[in-house]
């Protein structure tokens, strides 16, 4: 009995404490506590505030100088928009049609007979390119080819249009045909057929031909050897080299109706060489 006592107190004791610790438990989870920082300024009381500097005194004017006023400055001047310059309009290219062919330059092509009458050729598409006007640059301009016969009394006998590259210079070619003047007899005495193309364009009308060379013999068509229609035996041909003709003294001292070989002939048809296959380009 006397240790039993003891025991009980110690027991009562801790089941106290136990309870006691239980509540607190208990009343921290219900109504947690919130924390709450605040953060003190602290002023510092011997820093004291500067005075303002006083305003600029103006500048006194002399008698003598003129008073003038400046408008103020922007603090910020915002830049004028930039104002894009509208391109004249560009004036197309023209280039007038060139004379027709004189009486002298028509009685020489009446009697040059070389070269399928080149001279006759080269006065009928120049009559007709004089007829048809200013070239001027744009849609109506282009080139236009035909194929002509001209009778032995030099009256127009056929002409076919091949092709042509503008409508407007189809146009203007056709009726500068129908109008042509009356012309000179062939040189030979027989039809003269030929092909020839009109440029009407503004930057060039079509070059003179050179009569230099029109008294050496045409060279000889080249034939294929390897041709075959499929129907005919095939032979095996051998090229032959073209034999040079002798030399003729008659060839030699052939003038081509007043054809001068100058300098300034050969320089330019070098530059309408050079202009139809942009050598050096």
């Amino acid at each position: 009995m006397k240790l039993s006592i003891p025991l009980l107190l110690s027991l009562a004791l801790h089941a106290l404490l136990v309870a006691g610790w239980q509540l607190d438990a208990l009343k921290s989870a219900k109504n947690p506590e919130t924390i709450e920082i605040r953060i003190a300024t602290q002023v510092r009381e011997d820093v004291q505030e500067l005075p303002a500097p006083p305003p600029p005194k103006p500048a006194k004017l002399s008698a003598s100088a003129p008073r003038t006023t400046t408008p103020p400055r922007e603090a910020n001047p915002v830049p004028a928009p930039e104002v894009l310059a509208i391109p004249s309009a560009k004036t197309p290219a023209s280039l007038e049609a060139p004379p027709p062919p004189s009486a002298e330059e028509w009685q020489l092509a009446s009697t040059y007979k070389l070269k399928n009458s080149k001279r006759y050729r080269n006065n009928w598409g120049q009559l007709v390119r004089s007829m048809m006007g200013t070239a001027v640059e744009g849609p109506g301009q282009g080139m236009v080819r035909f194929r002509i016969e001209i009778a032995p009394d030099g009256s127009l006998a056929n002409v076919k249009e091949l092709w042509s590259t503008s409508e407007n210079a189809s146009k203007l070619a056709w009726k500068a045909i129908k109008s042509l003047p009356p012309l000179p007899p062939t040189p030979t005495g027989q039809p003269l057929i030929f092909e020839r193309t009109i440029s009407f364009q503004p930057y060039e009308t079509g070059w003179p031909p050179s009569y230099t060379l029109d008294c050496l013999p045409d060279p000889p068509a080249f034939k294929n050897p390897f041709a075959w229609d499929g129907k005919s035996p095939q032979e095996q041909v051998k090229h032959q080299a073209p034999k040079r003709a002798p030399a003729d003294a008659s060839q030699e001292k052939c003038v081509t109706d007043s054809t001068a070989d100058t300098i300034e002939q050969e320089e330019g048809e070098m530059k309408r060489q050079m202009e139809i296959y942009r050598w050096g380009r």
